[in-house]
């Protein structure tokens, strides 16, 4: 069959398109998903984000070159593989960003990318029941659900107000007029429950019969006749190699490791690479796959008296009372995100806006592909990460063979800057746990851990334990220069009837979380796309 519309990617900016697009019905729209249905319940609880991130069945389970400023540690990260894409399996922060950074993507030729021009997307999307909310920058019609967290932890109370005693202010909306503070973070969920791309955009249409969706499709290679993209090949549940045409437009959706990875496969990319794979240039493009940017992070965990924590009242009789709560009320401990509270300060090297990102939460311990793994002692964890760092690396694809992992090189800690950056993140974090606010229930560190003092002992630390925060943005740059990918518009330059719309899009990172940015870039492509076809 012939489609007018082709969106291959089910993830949080495939979701909205495909729906967007749809909504005409003289439009046929086929949605390829190499994943399955969003079916498992732990998708949907909150807290089974820790059981779903990490599940192969459910997640691409990726790693990354050894990387030199990390110790040669090849570090771990897992994109969603499922209805939804990342939205279906991460922490659920609903974070839009610094105002800044839309300015700067305009500054940079962008134009249509300013913050004037993409709050309205953002509000569009939204369906913001968060009390805190400043309405003036929320929507309320859109269906994406943005709400408040439905579990408050005295734990988390207590290190809002150390926070605030190192001279932090309070803010109730990290996505109001100023993003700068210590406050609750907003999550996308609906009554309780994990409001994915896939739930508030493709679940409530599935109905439309112009709509097509099709699982476990592994895109294999775009089809062209010359300069024109007209269908695409994948491969099928059983194996088989499969044929869609498109009419209009194809939509990759495929996320920052994967979006790079079909271009190189489909002929699009550096031709010198290309050859090295055995694979015919198409069209030279020199950017696809460069420009990685991503989020380090690194925790300092710090041992409590005289609370629970979360683990503990995940065990025995508090468990089975927090599954009472969740099954008939969809309150309590299992409705509780990545994170409850977070914080954007300035460290001492920023330049006019917050440039540190925390994380907090009121538990310990590890999460591995095995699931939730309890501390020794009772501990919470503070995350902090560099909001904007200067280190790039790249996603290329390593053969013909559309199955196998892309190589991923991050180049952590490759800039002077970024280095300082992090040492300085694990200080301030130590800070905020010797505040005031915090004694009362504070026990003395865990990690790094007192033998840790200089500079150098604790980059050394950072080196030995830093991780990502999973925020793969930029390898098909935005932009009009030689080594830009798309154009504003998201149209792959040199190719017709060809856009992407998802991380790798972005010039550069934001400063927060990019699930939120991936929703509105969703919703712009679309309007780009029908825009432009009613000009015709």
């Amino acid at each position: 069959m012939e489609y007018d519309y082709i969106v291959v990617g089910a993830g949080s900016s495939g979701c909205v398109v495909a729906s967007r697009l749809s909504e005409d019905p003289s439009k046929h729209v086929l949605l390829l998903e190499a994943g399955d249905k969003d079916n498992n319940p732990l998708i949907h609880m909150p807290a089974g984000w820790t059981q779903v991130a990490y599940n192969p069945k459910l997640s691409w389970i990726y790693y990354s070159e050894p990387e030199s400023g990390l110790s040669q540690r090849e570090i771990q990260s897992p994109r969603g593989r499922v209805m939804g894409g990342c939205s279906a399996t991460n922490g659920m922060v609903y974070i839009r960003g610094q105002k800044q950074d839309y300015d700067c993507w305009a500054q940079l030729g962008n134009t249509e990318w300013s913050y004037e021009k993409v709050l309205p997307y953002f509000k569009k999307s939204e369906n913001c029941q968060a009390k805190s909310a400043e309405s003036d920058f929320h929507g309320t019609n859109g269906p994406l659900h943005i709400s408040d967290v439905r579990f408050s932890s005295p734990i988390s109370d207590a290190y809002i107000k150390a926070v605030a005693d190192t001279g932090c202010t309070r803010n109730d909306d990290f996505n109001g007029r100023n993003q700068e503070g210590v406050g609750r973070y907003h999550v996308t969920q609906k009554a309780g429950k994990r409001h994915s791309a896939s739930s508030a955009f493709i679940s409530p249409v599935r109905s439309r019969k112009n709509l097509h969706i099709i699982t476990g499709a592994h895109a294999s290679r775009i089809i062209f006749d010359h300069d024109m993209a007209i269908g695409l090949e994948y491969i099928d549940k059983s194996n088989r190699l499969r044929q869609v045409r498109c009419k209009n437009e194809i939509v990759l959706s495929l996320g920052s490791y994967h979006s790079p990875q079909l271009l190189e496969l489909s002929g699009i990319g550096d031709g010198e690479h290309l050859s090295t794979l055995g694979i015919e240039t198409k069209h030279h493009l020199n950017g696809v796959g460069r420009n990685l940017q991503e989020h380090l992070t690194i925790n300092v965990v710090q041992k409590v008296k005289n609370v629970k924590t979360v683990n503990d009242e995940s065990k025995s009789l508090s468990l089975l009372k927090n599954l009472f709560k969740y099954l008939f009320f969809k309150r309590g401990l299992l409705t509780l995100p990545a994170a409850e509270v977070g914080a954007f300060v300035r460290s001492k090297y920023a330049e006019g806006r917050p440039d540190i990102q925390i994380h907090f939460a009121p538990a310990g311990g590890e999460i591995t592909e095995d699931g939730p793994v309890d501390p020794e002692f009772p501990c919470v964890t503070s995350t902090a990460c560099f909001l904007r760092p200067e280190s790039r690396g790249s996603v290329h694809a390593c053969s013909k063979d559309p199955k196998e992992p892309p190589k991923i090189k991050f180049n952590f800690l490759d800039t002077e800057r970024d280095v300082k950056m992090m040492v300085e993140a694990v200080k301030i974090q130590r800070n905020i746990f010797q505040a005031p606010g915090f004694s009362a229930i504070n026990n003395g560190e865990l990690q790094p851990g007192d033998s840790v003092r200089t500079d150098e002992e604790i980059l050394e630390f950072v080196r030995e334990n830093a991780q990502t925060v999973y925020h793969p943005v930029g390898t098909c740059r935005m932009g009009s220069d030689s080594e830009a990918v798309v154009d504003q518009f998201l149209r792959v330059r040199g190719i017709r009837g060809l856009r992407i719309a998802d991380a790798s899009v972005f010039p550069s990172i934001i400063s927060g979380n990019t699930n939120a940015a991936c929703i509105m870039i969703g919703e712009r492509c679309a309007d780009f796309i029908r825009t432009e076809a009613s000009a015709r």
